[in-house]
């Protein structure tokens, strides 16, 4: 049996997860331990290979990361997912770079720029669209005003962030509320812009 610890790209929700570990033990690949963006599997080299791994990853939209730059622009991929849809930022808004700086240890322009070097957009972008797609379920809930949504998602205004939302959907606020909400995104499919 060969052990490894597989870092991967994209593996950012617990759909993500589940779908993962059912992949790999429908073909026999153990799965020892899982969690975003990591995989520690026990595999018999006989059965299976790193091209069989590969090629799981690849058709459910995600691959393995190989360089340190990779993985730590994975990890700030999870910051923000933990940081946007996790957080019970309610009582206490927390802002996102110094959330990324403290949890990665560099500066939030070091980590800005490796972002942008390996993804075709910006980590500002890429937090936009989190807060999209946060926000969005955060109407569904019907738990919250848009007021209290605004401060939440730390932004100044209902404005600030009706004009925002209707910038990245396409639709505003009200006529989202309105809609069948066919427009969410799936955490790991936000780079495909």
């Amino acid at each position: 049996m060969i052990t490894e610890t597989l870092h991967i790209k994209n593996m950012l929700c617990s759909c993500c997860l589940r779908l993962i570990k059912f992949e790999f033990e429908h073909v026999g690949i153990q799965i020892d331990t899982i969690r975003q963006g990591v995989a520690e599997i026990s595999f018999d080299s006989k059965k299976n290979s790193f091209k069989q791994i590969e090629e799981i990853l690849k058709r459910n939209g995600m691959s393995l990361i190989k360089t340190r730059e990779q993985k730590i622009v994975e990890k700030i991929k999870i910051a923000v997912v933990e940081l946007i849809h996790h957080s019970n930022n309610i009582d206490s808004v927390i802002k996102k770079s110094e959330y990324l700086v403290e949890k990665l240890g560099m500066s939030y322009q070091q980590l800005s720029k490796m972002f942008s070097k390996h993804e075709d957009i910006t980590l500002e972008r890429y937090t936009i669209l989190n807060k999209i797609e946060r926000i969005k379920e955060l109407i569904d809930q019907e738990e919250f005003t848009l007021s209290e949504i605004a401060y939440i998602m730390d932004y100044s205004s209902v404005q600030y962030l009706s004009n925002q939302f209707k910038k990245e959907t396409g639709i505003s606020v009200s006529d989202y509320k309105k809609s069948d909400k066919s427009i969410k995104r799936s955490l790991d499919n936000l780079l495909n812009v």
